[in-house]
């Protein structure tokens, strides 16, 4: 009988086990639908300045093509060289998410090695514990700032401007040449993309079709103030929106790979536990039949 108090105590453990993966996954897919809503509306805005800024430069560089000659911001045109990177590599503090976390490190020490073979000198911000607990057993040496616990009730963009601003004051100062971004980009709740992007300086599409003036029965837009004045205000916020949707999609792809990592689980419990139950109950009928065997020989040796 020992073995069937043994399966017993097991099921039971189990059971409890399934309890806390079924609501984890509970817990997961309300804090992803709150997650999606807001990366839905920070997108909008993204493109939104995105679109101004395309179609200033356009313009300006279609102007620059006729011969007119124009002052890029340094945040289009950068320090002039691309030897000192910073890489910010965006996970999550807490595990239980699948290889979320092992996925993005794997490619931001691709992308170190890329670098590192060309002879670029990288430097690396870890946002989120779990991306800086692996990259510093290879690359401690060129982790120069770890910040955890970004967006645990939820991602803020006064959390985002504290990064962005980190980033951009060394970019200013000359301290870095290229600023860029790995991250995984929220596709649905089993489906993320990493991702590494260069955010400094920014890289914004020269379009021929948009450099066209636009016209009015004849008359031609002016820009007020000036195309390089709004230029020189967009794109900061350009900048730390694209911070900031980096984020937000870390968020989201974290809660889609832990609910998605958590119904596997508790999957995983249920036929676990079924498995065990048949188990169990072969057990005790054998148990019983042996037990009845004994009783009736015992009653025919009398």
């Amino acid at each position: 009988m020992a073995g069937l108090k043994e399966l017993r105590t097991r099921i039971e453990s189990i059971k409890s086990t399934q309890k806390i993966t079924s609501a984890m996954k509970m817990v997961a897919a309300s804090s992803l639908r709150k997650a999606q809503s807001l990366l839905s509306s920070s997108i909008v805005y993204k493109d939104n300045l995105q679109g101004i800024a395309e179609r200033i430069v356009s313009d300006m560089k279609q102007r620059e093509k006729n011969g007119c000659s124009v002052n890029w911001p340094i945040l289009v045109n950068g320090t002039g060289r691309s030897e000192k990177y910073l890489l910010l590599v965006f996970t999550s503090d807490r595990g239980l998410c699948g290889s979320f976390n092992a996925s993005v490190a794997k490619v931001a020490s691709r992308r170190i090695e890329e670098l590192v073979s060309q002879g670029k000198e990288v430097s690396i911000a870890c946002i989120g514990k779990k991306g800086y607990t692996i990259l510093k057993r290879k690359y401690g040496d060129k982790i120069v700032r770890s910040i955890d616990g970004i967006a645990k009730k939820g991602a803020r963009y006064d959390e985002s401007s504290a990064i962005s601003n980190y980033a951009f004051d060394d970019f200013s100062m000359g301290n870095i040449d290229v600023c860029e971004i790995i991250y995984s980009k929220f596709r649905s709740a089993i489906s993320r993309d990493i991702l590494c992007k260069q955010v400094l300086p920014i890289q914004i599409e020269y379009d021929e079709q948009k450099a066209l003036p636009e016209l009015v029965k004849g008359a031609e837009y002016d820009y007020e103030p000036k195309k390089l004045e709004i230029l020189n205000n967009i794109l900061p916020l350009l900048y730390k929106a694209s911070v900031y949707e980096a984020i937000i999609n870390t968020q989201a792809s974290e809660h889609g790979a832990r609910m998605t990592s958590m119904d596997n689980a508790t999957r995983n419990a249920k036929d676990m536990i079924s498995h065990l139950t048949l188990k169990y109950n072969r057990m005790r009928q054998n148990n019983i039949t042996t037990e009845l065997t004994e009783i009736i020989a015992g009653a025919e040796a009398l």
